[in-house]
């Protein structure tokens, strides 16, 4: 298990409420990249890293809600996108949300697409466009 030096840090980990934690890691390291941090921990509460990001995947009654956002800035937005349907990211659940069928410029300057898990939350992959943001 990792440690970390909380005294020099600051570090901000987002808790995502599952209803299902088997569906939820599958999704999150079968899909999306993220690895699990310890493999054998069977707690209510699991931690998936991707790269310095660390995300809580939690089953517990008093720890978020439903239907999250958190947004995830990535350097190269229609590869990873790509990368994700590869794998088999549905986004057939969205059909009338242009951002979550493909990366598009927003008008606020950022590149976008949105992915949506299996309990609701919502990751939106983004960058600046050339400069903004």
């Amino acid at each position: 298990m990792r440690t970390i030096a909380y005294a020099r840090c600051v570090k901000i980990v987002p808790v995502i409420k599952c209803r299902d934690l088997a569906r939820s890691i599958a999704f999150y390291t079968g899909v999306l990249d993220f690895e699990l941090e310890d493999p054998d921990d069977t707690s209510p509460v699991i931690n998936v890293l991707h790269g310095d990001a660390e995300l809580q995947l939690s089953t517990m009654d008093g720890d978020g809600m439903f239907g999250g956002a958190i947004n995830v800035h990535v350097d190269d937005v229609d590869a990873r996108f790509a990368k994700y349907l590869a794998r088999g990211l549905d986004p057939s659940r969205h059909v009338g949300s242009p951002v979550h069928q493909g990366p598009i410029d927003q008008t606020w300057g950022w590149r976008e697409f949105y992915v949506t898990d299996p309990d609701g939350n919502t990751l939106r992959f983004r960058r600046p466009i050339d400069g903004a943001g």
